[in-house]
């Protein structure tokens, strides 16, 4: 699957679920970990870990290796590794305490926000 496709797969099974202030930072110049970073929020612990596993599940039917998966028993912050896009999904408290977009936002060209 080509990176952009899987970025648009990833923002679908999101929304799938509605999830809130999805944004996208390309951060391919700043790291070699990722090309894509993607951090949304869910309302509550359930779901948080309730997209989380929906995106697993749409990724791994589209044949794309999931890497690793972190925090979903707690459901306040999980990470899901596609390889070439990270997905943090958090919720708004979380969020707004660690301020990823503001870590990473300097570094990130372009910033892409979702409605």
């Amino acid at each position: 699957m080509q990176l952009e496709e899987m970025k648009q797969r990833v923002l679908t099974a999101l929304d799938d679920l509605k999830a809130k202030d999805v944004v996208v930072l390309d951060v391919a110049g700043a790291t070699s970990v990722t090309d894509y970073m993607v951090i949304a929020s869910g309302t509550s612990s359930r779901q948080v870990a309730a997209l989380a596993q929906h995106l697993v599940d749409e990724m791994r039917q589209q044949g794309v290796s999931v890497l690793g998966i972190e925090g979903k028993d707690t459901g306040e912050w999980v990470l899901v590794d596609l390889g070439d896009v990270v997905v943090h999904i958090m919720q708004p408290q979380t969020r707004e305490f660690y301020e990823l977009e503001k870590l990473w936002g300097a570094f990130a060209t372009p910033a892409i926000h979702q409605a």
